[in-house]
């Protein structure tokens, strides 16, 4: 199969606002430098919602969205020489090429390679590999996972343990490396220091996590649905509260509680008002008061958790499989790929941290 066009199932979102569909599409092979995967298992993530929500300013249609996913090389282009048919991979939404000036910098995780084509939904050299009913479909993000097969360019994928089961370790393509590495990359946590959790879905408590491999002494989860605490204190929380039990304003509660004020704290709900990790709607803007600042705080953002993904991702599944970080306690549940609008339907009711839906 490997030169030849492959037909499968994927999840096309045909318009914003609408269900995704089950259909068969086709799926070209890789050009140069690019890679054909067999996606074994994906995960939803509130971004892919975002998007299909009609509210990301770079959403275009009709798409296969998808990016936390992962599977096995299935056949390589011309001139890839990294990775080779029957390897196990996890495809990557930032690139890591290696050479450009952002992937030498070692600040940034942020690898400008193909972004501009990445993000018109197109494949570096600005075609798409996906058509259906005559129609070509976009990619999304540079991964597409909701597809049996998906092409993917050969910097955006981090080759993994052949052992680490796929339905996990796909989480490690987007929500868990996110909010871990927000706590020990981009805060950098010390031992020692007091930190507070906004928002305790999957990134939340990937960053709850990472406070506390990185050995903060308390870490307080904040979050508007207690039905979240029992988990959130499983991952490390030593407690939890809810903004809605207070009359005053939560920052307010959390001077109180901690004689001061918490040493960190991070934003994992997307809502400006208390904004950085979470992705918020299109126009929507943070603001603080300068005294915030020039009282010395810092105020931060991250994506991907500032992992250089190609490098970081398989040493990341390494930590999974040696028990250092938790990967199967974010599942909560485990769907077919017919039942994908149902992960959906769990995300926005608040009953699942993450779905994993097997193709």
């Amino acid at each position: 199969m490997a030169a030849q066009v492959i037909k499968c199932k994927a999840a096309v979102a045909w318009e914003a606002g609408k269900p995704l569909s089950i259909e068969e599409v086709e799926v070209a092979p890789p050009k140069a430098h690019e890679v054909r995967i067999k996606i074994i298992a994906t995960a939803v993530c509130h971004t892919d919602a975002y998007t299909l929500s009609g509210a990301d300013p770079e959403g275009s249609f009709p798409v296969i969205l998808g990016h936390e996913g992962a599977g096995i090389v299935e056949s390589v282009g011309e001139g890839v020489t990294k990775l080779k048919a029957g390897d196990t991979v996890v495809p990557l939404y930032i690139p890591q090429c290696g050479e450009c000036k952002f992937c030498l910098n070692p600040k940034t995780n942020l690898c400008q390679k193909i972004r501009v084509t990445q993000g018109k939904g197109l494949m570096p050299d600005g075609t798409s590999r996906f058509t259906c009913k005559g129609k070509t479909i976009l990619h999304y993000m540079g991964t597409s996972t909701f597809s049996e097969y998906t092409v993917v360019a050969d910097i955006s994928v981090a080759k993994i343990d052949p052992l680490a089961p796929l339905d996990k370790v796909c989480l490690l393509g987007c929500g868990i490396s996110t909010g871990y590495g927000a706590a020990v990359n981009t805060a950098k946590v010390e031992p020692g220091s007091i930190c507070a959790i906004f928002g305790l879905g999957g990134v939340g408590l990937a960053a709850i996590m990472g406070c506390k491999v990185a050995g903060a002494s308390r870490i307080i989860g904040v979050d508007i649905n207690k039905d979240k605490f029992a988990r959130a204190k499983e991952f490390g929380a030593s407690e939890c509260i809810n903004p809605q039990d207070f009359s005053k304003p939560i920052q307010e509660v959390l001077i109180e509680m901690t004689d001061g004020g918490v040493d960190y704290s991070f934003e994992c709900t997307g809502n400006v008002k208390v904004m950085v990790i979470g992705v918020a709607a299109s126009g929507e803007e943070i603001a603080t008061r300068p005294f915030q600042l020039v009282t010395g705080r810092t105020w931060k953002g991250t994506a991907f958790g500032g992992w250089k993904s190609v490098e970081s991702v398989p040493k990341l599944v390494s930590e999974y499989m040696s028990k250092k970080i938790k990967v199967d306690e974010f599942v909560t549940h485990n769907l077919s790929f017919d039942q994908i609008n149902k992960a959906f339907e769990l995300m926005h009711s608040g009953k699942s941290i993450r779905t994993v839906v097997k193709l």
